[in-house]
């Protein structure tokens, strides 16, 4: 299949909120507490950089391990720059994009609490292998280009997209694992058809409009192509001495595959870095186009697994969540974000498959031919539902909001997992939530972010409070909110199966 020439990508204004919709961006909590109230950080450090350096930590009240990153603020000298990034963290939801739980400050450091990749860089895995198979490396590529088509469709670029930049989530074979995008340091947002002009990113992997000054979003598809070269033969390719001579040679931008390493390797493979490292990049391949390459398709098997009983079950579970109340919808989002990739594994890859075009949300076109083509009758209703389900409402279904939506009852009526998500609204740690909790976190006088509003009306908080509060005393504490949790919908009169727990202790008692 040939790659088409890249498109401006259509803003589709999704990263914002509705009156009346949540997003699980304002659940990433500015906390005001210090971050060793919280967490037990282990003094062992998985990773340092110039800003600063990062640690497993383990969250005290369930027992959940993270990982956290310390910034000194001394370090920081774009402080515009630094706030643009922890909020463009706080607005992505894509399963190869590292997740930003939390942050904390003091005066020396910010923290930011992270989902933890035990895995380790794929700068690590590479030094480690020397080189990848076809296979794999179009496995690794495959994840990389779904997170940037999902960052370019929301008018966002990365401009820093090097193998350190990649985490492993899981310390299995590397065609086992997920990878992780994360380091949004020098990320910016763009408008579909204007350049940016600020020259940044590392040596090897910068695209040359970025050197010359005028660029795009396309930079980060051309470091892709560098990766890419990197995990088939083992070396970059374009090298120099010096630094000034790497920067030369990327500027010349002469492809060759000369070396012994390529004699083994496909005419495809070579086809698709041509069009990834094509010098103009008004030529260049858009991410959503290489996904759909040839060699992508041919390394990968794209032959849909049979789905029809997981989709048989996610419409079930799509139709229960539809009628639930709003903070019940919204303590399933904060499970799911908790959840591990292996939890989910299942429900990821059927929502991947949904995906058509790699976006990294499902419209209602993608939900409808997903379920179709598993065999499963379409919902009379289902755009009734699509619109109950779309907590946000950008109009499409965003990861989180899927996996919220679709979750097995056994994970999210667990104590472990209630508990986790009592915490996020119990903001003040007093063992119950108020009415000003659930305002700031519901309400939209939240200051999580400025870029991300929670427009509940009062009303809604009001009847939410209502229905939960069973004792009247204007709080709901954890049993009330457990006994919310695990009420089914009128019309679901399954039993279900035992409550298992997500890999964390049983809940502490204040």
């Amino acid at each position: 299949m040939e790659i088409r020439k890249a498109d401006a990508p259509q803003a589709r204004a999704k990263l914002s909120v509705k009156a009346g919709g949540f997003s699980i961006g304002a659940f990433a909590a500015s906390n005001r507490g210090k971050l060793e109230e919280f967490y037990e950080v282990e003094k062992e450090v998985l990773g340092e950089g110039s800003f600063g350096s990062v640690q497993k930590c383990r969250y005290k009240d369930t027992g959940q391990w993270r990982a956290v990153k310390t910034i000194n603020k001394k370090r920081v000298k774009n402080v515009e720059r630094f706030t643009e990034e922890m909020a463009i963290m706080k607005l992505l939801d894509h399963p190869n994009i590292v997740r930003l739980h939390e942050t904390f400050d003091d005066e020396r450091n910010v923290y930011l609490v992270l989902e933890l990749c035990s895995g380790g860089e794929l700068f690590d895995r590479i030094v480690a292998d020397g080189k990848f198979s076809e296979q794999v490396a179009a496995y690794c590529v495959q994840q990389m280009l779904r997170a940037v088509n999902y960052l370019h469709s929301n008018c966002i670029m990365h401009c820093d997209l090097k193998p350190e930049n990649w985490l492993l989530a899981e310390t299995e074979a590397i065609q086992n694992t997920h990878l992780k995008m994360v380091d949004f340091g020098l990320s910016k947002r763009f408008t579909p058809g204007e350049f940016a002009t600020t020259k940044a990113g590392a040596p090897y992997y910068v695209a040359p409009e970025v050197l010359a000054g005028h660029y795009n979003e396309l930079c980060d598809v051309w470091s892709i192509g560098v990766i890419m070269y990197i995990l088939l033969s083992g070396s970059p390719p374009f090298t120099g001495n010096d630094t000034m001579a790497v920067l030369e040679s990327v500027k010349r931008s002469d492809l060759s595959f000369d070396k012994k390493e390529w004699k083994l390797i496909s005419k495809e493979a070579k086809d698709m870095l041509k069009v990834l490292l094509t010098r103009d990049p008004s030529q260049r391949a858009s991410a959503e186009a290489a996904l759909k390459d040839e060699w992508m398709t041919k390394q990968i098997d794209t032959t849909p697994a049979d789905m029809t009983h997981a989709s048989q079950v996610v419409v079930q579970n799509l139709k229960s969540f539809a009628v639930m109340n709003k903070l019940k919808k919204a303590a399933l989002n904060i499970i799911a974000t908790q959840l591990t990739d292996d939890a989910i594994r299942e429900l990821k890859e059927l929502f991947i498959a949904m995906d058509d075009n790699n976006d990294g949300t499902l419209s209602i076109s993608e939900l409808k031919d997903g379920l179709v083509k598993a065999g499963v009758a379409v919902p009379p209703d289902l755009y009734a539902m699509m619109d109950r389900i779309d907590t946000d409402g950008s109009g499409v279904i965003d990861y989180t909001e899927f996996m919220a939506a679709t979750l097995d009852k056994r994970q999210f009526v667990a104590e472990e997992a209630c508990w986790r998500a009592f915490k996020t609204f119990d903001q003040d740690g007093s063992g119950h939530i108020d009415k000003e909790e659930l305002m700031k976190l519901l309400g939209g006088d939240n200051q999580v972010s400025d870029v991300m509003q929670i427009k509940y009306t009062k009303q809604e908080v009001d009847a939410i409070m209502k229905e939960v509060d069973l004792n009247g005393d204007g709080k709901i504490d954890f049993d009330e909110f457990l006994t919310m949790m695990r009420r089914m919908p009128a019309d679901d009169k399954k039993k279900s199966g035992p409550s298992i727990g997500i890999g964390v202790k049983r809940p502490r008692t204040r």
